[in-house]
């Protein structure tokens, strides 16, 4: 089975071209689906057939599910963006863990994230939707972000045990922060219910002057049995609409 691709928004809007054109043309490209949009343009994509993939179930901050104090707030939010998510069909919502406290430990944030996540488990699984801790990287983007590295993330959802609680593996962040990255995807592909792209360094297009081979990975995931989607992040260096076009066919195996 092919791999399916969509595309992140806020990478590819607010340019010259049409917002209409963009997916469009993505659409005409073989995108399946677009994420990470304004809820004011769900409506625009539905119409020109485009799943919504993902949707941040609450806000990159600071403070976040390793937090105990943050959980109520966290909680509404993300029970708020489910009605938002069954409403438009979108699989995923995103979530995160927060930048790392003084004084507090690795597993101490694991607990607290998965205390945070169990009060939102049983209502994701009713609704059929997938709450996904993104991976970041905290060396060069995120400082002090704690869901830095793949077996964090891998204890909380285990800690949680529910099938709807997984993580959003994202190829760049971790390439920084892990690599081997192949072999990570063949050994925690279980937990793992979404992945984003962009060539490093520099979350670039996925071309010849970055270090990720792209049509590998993408026969891992493939191999894997994934159905999901693999959204491409990343910021293109010229033409937008080239650059979706080269992604696609790059990971179109």
């Amino acid at each position: 089975m092919p791999i399916n691709q969509s595309f992140s928004w806020w990478c590819f809007a607010g340019s010259k071209v049409p917002d209409e054109v963009v997916m469009a043309t993505a659409k005409k490209i073989g995108y399946k689906a677009v994420e990470l949009l304004p809820v004011d343009k769900f409506q625009m994509a539905l119409d020109h057939g485009l799943v919504i993939a993902s949707h941040p179930g609450h806000k990159l901050e600071v403070k976040g599910l390793n937090d105990l104090d943050c959980h109520a707030e966290i909680e509404a939010l993300i029970l708020e963006n489910l009605e938002v998510a069954k409403k438009f069909k979108i699989p995923n919502l995103i979530v995160f863990s927060g930048e790392r406290r003084p004084g507090h430990s690795d597993e101490e944030g694991i607990e607290n994230s998965a205390i945070g996540l169990k009060r939102v488990a049983k209502q994701a699984e009713d609704a059929g939707i997938n709450v996904i801790i993104e991976l970041l990287n905290s060396r060069v983007d995120h400082g002090g972000y704690q869901a830095d590295k793949t077996p964090w993330g891998v204890a909380v959802c285990e800690r949680v045990g529910s099938p709807r609680i997984g993580l959003l593996y994202d190829i760049y962040h971790m390439q920084i922060m892990e690599g081997d990255i192949i072999r990570t995807i063949r050994d925690n592909h279980k937990h793992f219910f979404h992945y984003h792209t962009a060539g490093n360094p520099g979350r670039r297009d996925m071309d010849d002057t970055q270090e990720l081979y792209y049509p590998a990975i993408m026969k891992a995931i493939a191999e894997t049995g994934y159905t999901g989607y693999v959204g491409h992040e990343f910021i293109p260096k010229g033409d937008l609409l080239q650059a979706l076009e080269a992604s696609y066919k790059l990971c179109d195996v």
